[in-house]
């Protein structure tokens, strides 16, 4: 079940993104918080934690999108809940 709901995350992205703007201009959410979420985003840009090697096409990719989408689900639980809405 978790898994269907980050694959499906993945393909609403586009809907999430004025939540993210608002998340990081926000004056509620602190800065520690906002930090936290870049550092998690940029750090995996940087090493890319790859369980399944890429070279094996579509279950290399998958685990990449399933990190990538646990990392955006955790800047959504940090929100405050009134932005939640916005989802």
């Amino acid at each position: 079940m978790r898994f269907w709901r980050r694959l499906m995350f993945i393909f609403k992205f586009h809907r999430s993104i004025p939540f993210f703007k608002d998340f990081f201009i926000s004056n509620e959410i602190t800065i520690g918080k906002k930090l936290v979420s870049i550092l998690l985003i940029v750090g995996y840009i940087i090493f890319p934690f790859d369980a399944i090697p890429d070279f094996l096409l579509f279950f290399g990719v998958l685990d990449d999108v399933m990190v990538a989408t646990l990392i955006l689900q955790q800047i959504v639980k940090m929100a405050p809940s009134f932005f939640k809405g916005k989802i």
